[in-house]
């Protein structure tokens, strides 16, 4: 395969705007462009060279899950991850009993510990168990905890402080463990909640910045009580998870949600169960049967079980419902924006100087030909290599 180190008058999205111009990466990281354009790649204005995608919030794909507990699990989702632009994921958690928790936790410290190829793991999202029982979704009921720290704390120290974002509910004993959170650095992530509008708002003001896909699995809006998703669509200290689907929520409220936030403040997330890229059948999510069929996961009653969504995908479909959204808008839904909120933006989620050489080439439908990490290709459409590699 050609090496190449940039490219020159090639289209680039940047967080504020599309120009064309060149790009250049040493050393995993983005640089100055040399004067001499040897090695450079020039691209057709029909491709995008955009911010690889960050995937705050995936639980598995490719036929393995984060609750595999197992290298070769994570492997796997690494490699499959790049063919939908995602560069970099949070490998999620789920609400099972805290051995398997400890041990998936442990896993990701292993799995961080070495070079690996594919998307970067960044970390992990831990999603469950500290939960209410009133919005399990598609979390073990039997297995939820209230809020503690100091069992927040092994789960901690499992990961080798890898855990980036801790989805939670407030109402359930959360006071202590936002402090704690919030003063190590960790995201806290309102979801799995009935938390009232009143109480939130104190949560608001004590660190909570986060709502895990938003109007899933949490109280919902009403004239009286306009609960977390009223909260969520009034208040701009809040980052809002959105799994674009069109399954999980409905157009109509994909709109709205655009509609309310200020840009910058919505991430889209896949939430993608082991049977994301696989046919239809039947897979498994947090030690439950999940069956596939017409693009939904589901468990033996009906609930929607996380998705099979990718992220390009999920990018297609916002582009047809954020009203006012520029191209920039978009990919910072998927790259800028998951960067912020989880306290990465220093050095992910834009094609600026110094940061991670990360990033996707992609026609304007959001197909994906070429995705790099740390400048290195990791996946590439065979059409694509024969053209231009």
């Amino acid at each position: 395969m050609k090496d190449f180190r940039g490219f020159t008058g090639t289209t680039l999205v940047y967080p504020d705007h599309v120009g064309t111009g060149d790009l250049s990466w040493e050393n995993g990281c983005f640089c100055l462009s040399s004067d001499s354009k040897d090695g450079y790649l020039t691209l057709p204005p029909d491709f995008l060279v955009a911010p690889g995608f960050i995937d705050e919030h995936i639980h598995g794909a490719g036929g393995t899950d984060t609750m595999d507990g197992t290298i070769a699990a994570l492997e796997n989702i690494a490699k499959s991850l790049p063919q939908e632009g995602v560069t970099s994921f949070n490998a999620t958690t789920m609400t099972m009993d805290e051995n398997s928790i400890i041990k998936a936790l442990r896993n990701v410290k292993a799995y961080r510990a070495a070079p690996h190829e594919g998307a970067r793991l960044i970390g992990a999202h831990l999603e469950g168990p500290f939960i209410s029982p009133k919005h399990p979704g598609a979390q073990d009921p039997s297995k939820i905890l209230p809020c503690d720290v100091q069992t927040f704390q092994t789960f901690e120290k499992a990961s080798g402080d890898a855990i980036r974002i801790v989805t939670f509910a407030y109402e359930e004993n959360g006071k202590e463990l936002l402090s704690y959170l919030r003063g190590h650095g960790i995201t806290a992530s309102i979801g799995h909640s009935d938390c009232l509008s009143g109480l939130l708002k104190e949560g608001l003001d004590g660190g909570i910045s986060s709502v895990t896909h938003t109007y899933n699995a949490q109280r919902g809006f009403a004239h009286r009580e306009v609960g977390i998703v009223g909260t969520a669509l009034l208040d701009d200290r809040l980052h809002c998870e959105l799994i674009a689907d069109l399954k999980h929520v409905s157009p109509d409220a994909i709109r709205l949600l655009f509609k309310c936030k200020k840009k910058g403040s919505v991430i889209l997330i896949s939430d993608s169960t082991e049977g994301k890229f696989l046919a239809p059948g039947e897979y498994e999510l947090g030690g439950q049967k999940v069956e596939i069929f017409d693009g939904v996961a589901r468990l033996e009653d009906g609930t929607i079980a996380g998705s099979v969504l990718s992220l390009n995908k999920a990018l297609a479909n916002a582009a047809a419902l954020a009203e006012g959204y520029s191209l920039s808008d978009l990919i910072n839904c998927v790259s800028l924006n998951p960067a912020k909120n989880l306290g990465l933006d220093k050095d992910y989620g834009s094609l600026e100087q110094g940061k991670k050489a990360d990033f996707v080439v992609m026609d304007y439908e959001f197909r994906v030909f070429l995705t790099c990490v740390g400048g290195h290709i990791v996946f590439v459409d065979p059409k694509f290599k024969a053209k231009y590699l």
